[in-house]
């Protein structure tokens, strides 16, 4: 199947379900960790970061919990900012799950790819033209080389990053990388892991 271009950050509540969109999608997910985006300040401002510089699409689950999500971050980010996309109602449970959910409907990670594909179109979130990559991207060697993941030192180095660059502090060497390379420059990223040292 073609991998879609999208250029706005896709909102999604899980790790599966992030996974589920990877598949399909080149572009920025991020995760909320479900109902955990209602504590966590620092993940709240990444995405609205997020929305101000390339826009966001949510799309959470179909139950209850994903509405619950999805209006939260439609009151805490200005309208103008977000797309939203759908998953229909379709009554089932996950492989990967014992039993359906309590609403017994299918969530984002149990669409298939065409339902996903659709979602997307349907909410006007595909790119029309394909936004040409930065001409030279951080890679996990540059992570490495500015000791920021891999080696002595490393953890509380990336933490003074994250801190400088307003990021989440939970974020893990390969988030960090994507949000390096959707929010930075490579000069920008080199400024700023000096003063890390």
């Amino acid at each position: 199947m073609e991998r879609l271009r999208v250029d706005r950050a896709i909102v999604v509540e899980g790790r599966y379900d992030a996974a589920k969109l990877r598949a399909l999608v080149d572009g920025v997910v991020i995760e909320t960790g479900g109902f955990r985006i209602f504590s966590e300040k620092e993940k709240l401002a990444l995405l609205r970061r997020l929305a101000a510089e390339r826009g966001l699409v949510i799309l959470t689950d179909s139950d209850g919990a994903g509405f619950v999500i999805r209006n939260f971050l439609r009151g805490a980010i200005p309208p103008e900012q977000v797309l939203h996309a759908y998953i229909p109602d379709i009554a089932g449970k996950e492989r990967r799950k014992d039993k359906p959910s309590r609403e017994g409907k299918l969530g984002v990670e149990g669409m298939s790819l065409d339902i996903l594909r659709d979602c997307l179109s349907r909410a006007g979130a595909l790119a029309e033209t394909v936004t040409e990559p930065r001409p030279d991207p951080v890679t996990k060697a540059d992570l490495y080389a500015a000791g920021l993941s891999g080696c002595p030192g490393s953890e509380a180095a990336r933490a003074r990053f994250l801190a400088l660059a307003g990021l989440p502090a939970r974020m893990t060497a390969g988030a960090l990388l994507e949000m390096i390379n959707t929010l930075y420059t490579r000069e920008e990223f080199e400024e700023m892991a000096e003063k890390c040292r």
